[in-house]
């Protein structure tokens, strides 16, 4: 009865983990295999792919409590997979990624080798185990189940942050080294604030120029922005007329098509009204651009806000305008403070159309005036990367501010009523 027991329900929490963290570290290591590829490095490329091999043959001779041979072979796999992975660091370049690369390799069978020569799981893998020991083991894979989730959640939220973090790392390494070397090494004796930052902090560089003539559009496209999807959204969600439902159809048609095909046709109308190589033009070319979007998702908060409250106040007295200026407006909030800031990066980041309408350096926004650093027959590399990071910091701190705005707007109109 009692190995009937340990067969049937007890199997450690480290052998159910390693079933799944053994499966991915091979697909991990096959797909970063491809970096060898890339690089015509044919013998670590052969390497890695042996090691994805050896991590799944080791998936799939994980002991089962009834054979103990596929203890040793486990134990025997994991030790050449050991192997394999010391060989493959020792054949790569070395860098970042290699490390990276070999850790998929090195901590999968270390785990293994380490689990499944514990006493513990030993005497299970040889179906030696006791009911005692099956009782006490099913207690205690509550508390290491937990522990091993818990783990593993978070190098999985670790990688998903280097993942992030590696790009951001790479710009701050080009903008900190001397010159302007697009590849150069992780040096960080090297590293000096003072040469490219301070390039584009210097007070008479075209940097400010730029960044303040981002500032107004972006503003200006905001404000105009919302003053006209305001409105238009609360109409289409509170009232009834002829042609609601085409006018709806027709926003979600026009975010159908690519931005570059209303170039030509805007380039025309804003040379027509004498608007080209002026702020106010790209303003109500990103307003306008926008606006479908922004009247979609104010609507869609307009739509939850429940109809009783302005049947209320219309019955204390307010007219339908004193109703959406004291009722509607100030429970929108969370809304429009999304859509401001969907509007004003839409217009902080655009390129295509301040390109077309801006000729002038001196009207170029911020992504022009850096697309332009690296146009020439000698780019500046470095000067493109510190201000690419510069350009940064106004995003990261709006999303800081309006974060609880953002959360609260994006998840109103997921229910309605």
């Amino acid at each position: 009865m009692s190995s009937d027991i340990a067969r049937q329900w007890y199997v450690p929490a480290e052998v159910s983990a390693l079933r799944l963290w053994l499966i991915i570290a091979s697909c991990v290591t096959g797909v970063l295999a491809v970096i060898d590829w890339l690089r015509n490095d044919s013998f670590s490329l052969k390497i890695s792919l042996v090691c994805a091999l050896c991590l799944l043959l080791l998936r799939y001779v994980l002991p089962d409590g009834d054979n103990k041979y596929k203890r040793d072979a486990t134990l025997g796999c994991a030790g050449l997979t050991l192997i394999f992975g010391i060989v493959k660091f020792g054949a790569g370049d070395r860098m970042l990624i290699d490390l990276w690369a070999t850790f998929w390799v090195l901590l999968p069978a270390g785990l293994t080798l380490w689990w499944i020569s514990s006493p513990e799981i030993s005497s299970w893998a040889k179906g030696r185990i006791t009911q005692v020991q099956a009782e006490f083991g099913l207690a205690r894979n509550k508390i290491v189940k937990n522990r091993i989730e818990i783990i593993g959640s978070h190098a999985l939220l670790l990688h998903a942050v280097l993942l992030i973090f590696l790009p951001v790392l790479w710009i701050l390494n080009v903008a900190m080294s001397p010159g302007n070397i697009l590849g150069a090494d992780m040096d960080l004796s090297q590293w000096e604030f003072k040469h490219h930052f301070s390039n584009q902090l210097d007070p008479e560089s075209e940097f400010w120029i730029w960044t303040r003539n981002s500032l107004v559009i972006s503003i200006g496209t905001t404000l105009l922005g919302l003053a006209l999807a305001i409105p238009a959204g609360y109409a289409f969600s509170r009232f009834k007329f002829r042609g609601r439902e085409q006018a709806m159809f027709s926003f979600l048609l026009v975010q159908m098509f690519p931005g570059i095909i209303i170039l030509v046709p805007y380039y025309l109308v804003m040379k027509t009204l004498g608007l080209l190589n002026t702020s106010m033009g790209l303003i109500l070319a990103y307003s306008v651009t926008a606006l479908p979007l922004c009247v979609w998702m104010l609507k869609g908060f307009f739509d939850t806000v429940p109809r009783e409250l302005e049947e209320a106040a219309l019955l204390d007295g307010c007219s339908q305008a004193q109703v959406f200026r004291r009722v509607i407006l100030p429970l929108s909030l969370p809304a429009v403070a999304v859509t401001a800031l969907f509007s004003f990066l839409a217009a902080w980041n655009e390129y295509l159309l301040a390109l077309t309408f801006m000729s002038d350096n001196e009207k170029f926004t911020l992504p022009v005036g850096l697309a332009s650093m690296i146009m020439s027959k000698n780019p500046m590399w470095g000067d493109f990367a510190a201000a690419s990071l510069l350009v940064s910091i106004p995003v990261v701190i709006l999303f800081i501010v309006f974060q609880r705005f953002l959360i609260e707007g994006l998840s109103a109109g997921s229910v309605k009523g």
